[in-house]
């Protein structure tokens, strides 16, 4: 008796195309800023400080990034207006996205 990873497959790519659209739908809601964000890159908020962050959607494709966001998905949910926050010391979410560049 085992898990299908057919079914884990498609529930973590539902996951990460909710995440870019509800991305996408946070930077069209939010004009400020928006400018800034360049097509196929999304903003992430990091830290105590909620430092803002513009990550490109490949990152997307990455186990580690995507642990991030489903530990965000636990603590904050998605369904807020506060924008994706990425709950973790700002130190470490830099020296992870400098890894994946």
């Amino acid at each position: 008796m085992g898990i299908k990873k057919t079914s884990t497959k498609l529930s973590q790519t539902t996951v990460l195309k909710n995440i870019v659209k509800r991305c996408s739908s946070l930077s069209k809601k939010q004009h400020q800023h928006c400018e800034d964000v360049p097509k196929g890159h999304f903003v992430v908020y990091v830290g105590i400080n909620r430092s803002r962050y513009i990550i490109p959607i490949s990152f997307l494709s990455h186990p580690e990034f995507r642990r991030l966001l489903q530990l965000a998905e636990d603590e904050f949910g998605f369904d807020h207006d506060m924008g994706l926050t990425i709950p973790c010391e700002e130190q470490v979410f830099q020296s992870l996205t400098s890894m994946l560049r």
